[in-house]
């Protein structure tokens, strides 16, 4: 895994999670696929496997550049900006 400039501007610690699921999912009755959770903000919206796609939807409305997986026992990010896993 490499460094990308986001990382480092992250805000330490990491962010409470904004749900346990995607909030955004269960309220247009769909299931979520594979969680993630912003670094920056906490909000927690599914993968781009699912229908709606909110983790990336998320992204593309804030600027917040990282993501981590929110599935147990998965440790890894996902920079958006840089395209690649940090």
């Amino acid at each position: 895994m490499s460094e990308c400039t986001h990382v480092a501007e992250l805000p330490r610690p990491e962010p409470v999670p904004s749900d346990r699921t995607c909030a955004e999912c269960l309220a247009v009755g769909s299931h979520p696929v594979q969680l993630r959770m912003c670094l920056e903000c906490g909000e927690v919206g599914c993968c781009d496997s699912s229908p709606y796609r909110h983790a990336t939807a998320h992204h593309e409305k804030t600027g917040h550049p990282v993501m981590r997986s929110f599935e147990p026992g998965e440790i890894w990010r996902w920079c958006f900006v840089d395209g690649s896993i940090v």
